[in-house]
């Protein structure tokens, strides 16, 4: 969506907080031991407390509250009985909406104790977005944050997977326009004053394929290897970018 009343901002932060709150209480939770059925639950709570409801469920009919992939899951995994054991690559990823509102982040959380090279990786998604959110600057083009995400990563020795992007976002989960994490002249439409999109780098230490698991929801590597997610809303201005996931 496009902003066009300071009512509406202020409905997407409201919302955005409830996002930023319930990530906050899921890293908190993280631990080996811990199930991400468990964990699912935290954010629920969260919801609960704010009046909020979960995006995925009520529009697509996701089985959970929030998304949770494990190590080479990417995104859009089932939260379960599974649980966390030290080292797992944990990407939680929530998309919450609040009086017709929707804001959508994500983060990968290694569980300790943590490996230098998984903590890279997730590191990396997140210096991937921020690279990525100082290409959202009013004239410039979807696919000139895509270039600043990809030319991160691939920087660090890992890869985007292309598959996988972000997108519009604000009165529902998947608005236009898409929001590459490489350069695609396919994607490619002018970022304008006050757009509402997500950045969001989701890459790998493999080939950068992704495949859909037999559940119907779960992307995966093709190749089994580790994979990372890094998401924020973001307020396209003539000045910085405004975040709205931020805790």
């Amino acid at each position: 969506m496009s902003i066009e009343t300071a009512d509406e901002l202020e409905g997407l932060r409201r919302a955005g907080r409830v996002v930023a709150a319930a990530l906050v209480a899921m890293e908190a939770a993280i631990a080996e031991g811990i199930t991400t059925g468990e964990l699912d639950e935290v954010a629920q709570r969260v919801f609960d407390d704010h009046g909020a409801r979960s995006t995925p469920r009520h529009e697509v009919g996701f089985p959970a509250a929030t998304c949770i992939s494990v190590n080479e899951e990417a995104v859009h995994g089932i939260p379960s009985g599974r649980k966390l054991l030290r080292d797992d690559v944990v990407k939680i990823d929530v998309t919450a909406d609040l009086d017709g509102f929707v804001a959508d982040a994500a983060r990968t959380v290694v569980v300790e104790p943590r490996s230098h090279e998984r903590l890279r990786l997730a590191w990396c998604a997140r210096s991937a977005f921020n690279h990525g959110l100082a290409a959202a600057i009013v004239g410039h083009r979807t696919d000139d944050i895509g270039a600043a995400v990809e030319g991160e990563v691939h920087r660090a020795g890992f890869r985007v997977i292309r598959s996988l992007c972000g997108h519009g976002v604000g009165r529902s989960m998947h608005e236009s326009p898409q929001v590459p994490n490489y350069r695609e002249p396919r994607m490619r439409s002018t970022l304008t004053h006050r757009l509402v999109i997500t950045i969001e780098p989701i890459i790998c230490a493999g080939s950068g394929r992704a495949v859909e698991s037999e559940d119907g929801w779960t992307v995966r590597t093709a190749d089994g290897s580790m994979a990372a997610h890094y998401e924020q809303t973001v307020v396209v201005t003539n000045r910085k970018p405004i975040v709205l996931t931020e805790a």
